[in-house]
């Protein structure tokens, strides 16, 4: 019997890219070009310092963005997506591409079911 893991190539890819806050950091990144961390935490409004600490480490560690350390003072800390982050970018396309012609119909789709769902 074949591992589901490792019978969905993209499974990992899925993993790294649409982790929960991953999404919006990337976009955010790739919209406006490098940021701080307070510029990401203003953009991001819904995203806690501890969680976008944790996913900026992590964007890092899977290199999809850079940090960039200023030894100034106060020190300053900058985060731009990288080129392996921003090759992302015709997966994201088409994926904006896809909602925008499909979601009504999984709109329509879950109506339908929750309808359904209701009168049992």
């Amino acid at each position: 019997m074949t591992d589901p893991e490792q019978a969905c190539p993209i499974a990992p890819v899925v993993d790294i890219v649409f982790s929960r806050w991953t999404t919006p950091i990337l976009w955010t990144l790739h919209e406006f070009g490098r940021q701080r961390f307070v510029e990401l935490e203003r953009r991001i409004t819904t995203i806690t310092p501890k969680v976008l600490t944790q996913r900026l480490r992590q964007l890092e560690r899977d290199g999809l963005i850079t940090r960039t350390y200023h030894p100034e003072v106060p020190p300053r800390v900058e985060y731009e997506i990288s080129d392996l982050g921003r090759s992302l970018a015709p997966l994201f396309a088409g994926l904006a591409t896809w909602a925008a012609e499909k979601l009504p119909e999984v709109d329509r789709a879950r109506e339908s079911y929750d309808a359904a769902r209701s009168k049992v």
